[in-house]
């Protein structure tokens, strides 16, 4: 669940419900519905494509085609990833028209002239998939369509089309979003009446709650200028108003040839970027930064892990294919009757022994207060580990909602941290009972694109640190230390093989099985032809490795033939002039072994200090092991620390359970 930060992957439901025991509110932690318009103008500049034969396939796409199959691929991708949203479609500067209200007719004129709703917006299915990719490729029902009017459209036309297009078909959306793509950085000219009337449009929509994003393109004969139209329509997302529209896409550059535009991969990267939504993890937390000095925030997570998941279950065995419902029950051993689930408790081991707890206990053990984020003090962010990342971190960002003059006191803060390199350590309960932590305030700051495009906002981050409990033993191993030619040798292969700018972009490379799982599914979905095998971008171009580093790589390889035989020379010195060596072979083995000793009681290994070997019973606790080893070993063991025998101990059982209680007291 997206409101349990930090549970196991290996939990169970029945834990989830015993952490979840207070309803959690809907508003903060539900999974919003998307509804999103594409809006593609198809004046005849944008269905000028590039005649110059030196540029690839999409380069050679007019911009209206290579809009329409950005919104394909979208398209591909929400129907499988999030399938409750709604997509569509709407072309304006067309001479044909066509609204949702149209019966085909013609009577009265069109409602919007010059828009054609080539997809209404809607939950996307098979057929509407296949709908788009016919268009796309098929050149001649595409050159039926897309062809642009004689007259100039009405943005205000366009916009309104879009309100109402929302408003009937997703009223209660919690985000409703419209994608403009267009060349025309004035539709209108000086016509000061179109314009104030799509200032007016564009100001309806905002009320409404959609979000304008616009996606410019710019020629190498005319360069995209905002200030001439859409400053005035579009509303930038400002520090006071967290939930304003995001800030505007950078405009969408010449390619680096000059005549061309590379709009699928440019396009679809920024769309890419903008269609994923902020999930809330929590909402209206309090922080208390001071004694009586305290905002709210919300909690985001940034990254996480994406999984095919299998939303439901199919009955194929009847007439028709069916929902197949699962259910479950309790079942007494003994009995086998149905168990209600009043008469059930929960119960923990200890020692062996079984101890049970009410509902009301469980809830108050488990109650450590109310949510909170609380500040306890500061520390130099280089006092942080590395190794204490242990869980996924939480970005966090000012709410008004609860304190008014949240966001400037949060800016004041994260400013500070920032400029003295501190990091606050904080009490964090993120939601009513659950477990608390520890948890360093890291700041963080504003992150842009070459384009200028902003990729992380400036704000703060929640990294859960880890108790004394969660702390494990290094392993015991034989470090051996490289000599210094090694070491400068492979710092050389390491410059060669670097990535872009020395930075790893996670947007490059999607999950290669996430990703043929798609695929695979979509290919079933519409009737397409499974391809052979996936498109992994995570294999390493070994070409280029072997052109880049390839000689490194076998002077070092060679010097570490020589450094390991100077260095067995060595060690075979040292044990010549040392201790006498055991013969190879196995009477190395029967030399280096103990004797058995065979006695009554106990048939483990003695140490020196007359007791059994704990790490050996230690080994076997940690691997879930200890009902592995004789009732001799665990009664030799108990008697070794001190520990009374249990006189109703009868069972092998019972003393694994009382060897387990030894070590979870420790």
């Amino acid at each position: 669940m997206a409101d349990l930060p930090y549970r196991g992957r290996g939990t169970d439901q029945e834990d989830d419900e015993e952490e979840e025991e207070e309803e959690i509110d809907e508003t903060g932690y539900k999974t919003i519905k998307d509804a999103v318009l594409f809006a593609i103008d198809v004046s005849p500049s944008m269905l000028t494509r590039s005649q110059t034969s030196d540029f690839k396939k999409e380069d050679r796409d007019s911009p209206t085609s290579a809009a329409l199959k950005c919104a394909y691929a979208l398209m591909q991708q929400r129907i499988i990833s999030n399938p409750n949203d709604m997509m569509g479609i709407l072309l304006f500067g067309t001479e044909q028209s066509r609204s949702q209200n149209d019966d085909g007719s013609g009577r009265g004129g069109p409602a919007y002239p010059h828009c054609y709703l080539l997809a209404d917006l809607d939950v996307p299915t098979a057929s509407d998939v296949k709908k788009l990719k016919s268009l796309v490729e098929d050149g001649e029902e595409s050159a039926q369509l897309l062809v642009a009017s004689q007259e100039p459209v009405s943005m205000a036309n366009v916009l309104f089309c879009a309100n109402q297009i929302f408003t009937t078909k997703a009223p209660n959306f919690s985000s409703r979003r419209l994608f403009l793509v267009t060349d025309n950085d004035s539709p209108h000219s000086a016509d000061k009446a179109l314009n104030s009337a799509a200032a007016v449009r564009a100001k309806d929509l905002y009320d409404l709650g959609v979000v304008f994003e616009l996606f410019p393109i710019s020629r190498p004969e005319h360069s995209f200028d905002r200030s001439k139209f859409y400053d005035d329509i579009i509303y930038r997302a400002t520090p006071n108003d967290p939930d304003a529209p995001a800030p505007l896409s950078g405009v969408n550059k010449a390619s680096s040839t000059g005549d061309g535009i590379t709009l699928l991969q440019s396009l679809l990267s920024n769309i890419n970027s903008k269609s994923a939504l902020r999930r809330a993890l929590f909402s209206n937390l309090p922080f208390e930064i001071g004694p009586g000095l305290k905002i709210s925030v919300k909690g985001y997570i940034v990254i996480k892990r994406q999984e095919p998941v299998r939303t439901i279950y199919v009955y194929l065995n009847g007439e028709k294919a069916q929902i197949a419902v699962g259910s479950s029950t309790q079942m007494a051993e003994d009995t086998a009757r149905a168990v209600e689930k009043a008469e059930i408790r929960k119960a923990y081991k200890f020692g062996g022994e079984t101890i049970p707890f009410t509902k009301e206990e469980i809830t108050s053990i488990r109650n450590f207060g109310d949510p909170v984020l609380r500040i306890i003090g500061f520390k130099p962010l280089d006092t942080l580990p590395i190794w204490a990342t242990t869980r996924p971190s939480t970005f966090i960002y000012p709410s008004e909602d609860d304190f008014i003059g949240s966001t400037r006191v949060f800016s004041a803060l994260q400013q500070k941290l920032l400029k003295s390199q501190k990091m606050g350590i904080a009490w964090y309960i993120p939601r009513r009972n659950a477990t608390p932590v520890l948890a360093a305030i890291i700041p963080g700051n504003e992150q842009t694109s070459d384009q200028g495009v902003q990729t992380m906002p400036a704000g703060l981050w929640i990294q859960a640190l880890p108790f004394a409990d969660d702390i494990r033993q290094n392993p015991e191993t034989t470090l051996v230390h490289a000599p210094d030619s090694l070491i400068d040798m492979m710092r050389t292969v390491m410059q060669q093989l670097q990535l872009p700018k020395a930075v790893y972009d996670p947007s490059r490379y999607p999950n290669p099985a996430l990703q043929w799982f798609y695929r695979v599914l979509q290919a079933m979905a519409l009737d397409e032809d499974v391809p052979e095998k996936p498109d992994d971008k995570t294999i390493p171009k070994y070409r280029q490795i072997d052109k880049r580093a390839g000689a490194y790589v076998m002077e070092w390889g060679q010097e570490l033939d020589s450094q390991f035989r100077a260095w067995q020379k060595e060690r075979q010195h040292c044990a010549a002039t040392g201790s006498k060596r055991a013969a190879p072979g196995r009477k190395a083995d029967a030399a280096a072994a103990p004797k058995k000793i065979k006695a009554a009681g106990a048939t483990l290994q003695a140490s020196k200090d007359g007791g059994v070997d704990e790490a050996k019973i230690k080994a076997a606790y940690e691997s879930n092991t200890l009902s592995k080893l004789t009732v001799k070993q665990l009664i030799a063991f108990l008697a070794s620390k001190g520990e009374r025998v249990h006189k109703m101990a009868t069972k092998k059982a019972d003393y694994v359970g009382q060897v387990e209680g030894y070590f979870e007291k420790k």
